[in-house]
């Protein structure tokens, strides 16, 4: 069994760099043409036999395009949703540097666990995130596709790899519908050890 993580289409958020989170934006047209490239290349030796998605927008129709190129309906699964960062969605991260100074400042020095203004910290996502994939492991044999986010992914890598949080974006990045491959036997045994 294969697990494979992608990240969800192009937005316009995306473009502007406005942090998501858990708003629930939808594709752009760049977005949509990203997904249905990326069905195309899963369409040879990938052999994905099951899909999941995040219950967002962005993230479900990246799925259902890659399912019906596929022919696999996507299961929406919970924790694979966006980190929230609360009241910072919608602004860029230079708008959130000045009109949340003090806030932004305590969460840039404690990455893992500070937590935005009415969002939730990595280590919150982790709390979710692992469960969820430690379920999709335990109820497929076959080669499984996860369509999610950014944070998500990065979070995850960070993690698995132990590497310091405040370098997730340098070191492990997705750019919109990138496949990243997680080793099964890594994640379990770093999911054990978590225990």
């Amino acid at each position: 069994m294969k697990f494979y993580l992608t990240r969800h289409g192009e937005t316009d958020w995306n473009i502007q760099n406005r942090i998501q989170g858990q708003t629930d934006t939808l594709l752009n047209e760049r977005g949509r043409e990203q997904a249905h490239e990326l069905a195309k290349r899963l369409k040879t030796g990938y052999e994905i036999k099951t899909i999941y998605t995040s219950r967002q927008k962005r993230a479900r129709e990246t799925a259902e395009v890659i399912g019906r190129a596929i022919h696999v309906t996507p299961i929406v699964r919970e924790g694979l949703e966006e980190i929230s960062f609360g009241s910072w969605e919608g602004y860029t991260w230079k708008q959130v540097r000045e009109e949340f100074r003090e806030e932004y400042q305590a969460w840039y020095v404690n990455r893992r666990y500070q937590i935005p203004p009415g969002g939730e910290s990595y280590q919150q996502l982790l709390d979710r995130l692992l469960p969820a994939l430690s379920g999709i492991f335990d109820e497929n044999a076959e080669n499984v596709l996860m369509v999610t986010h950014s944070a998500v992914i990065m979070t995850l890598m960070s993690y698995l790899y132990d590497t310091p949080f405040e370098d997730m974006a340098r070191n492990y990045k997705t750019g919109n519908t990138g496949i990243v491959e997680i080793d099964r036997n890594l994640f379990q045994n770093r999911y054990e050890e978590m225990k």
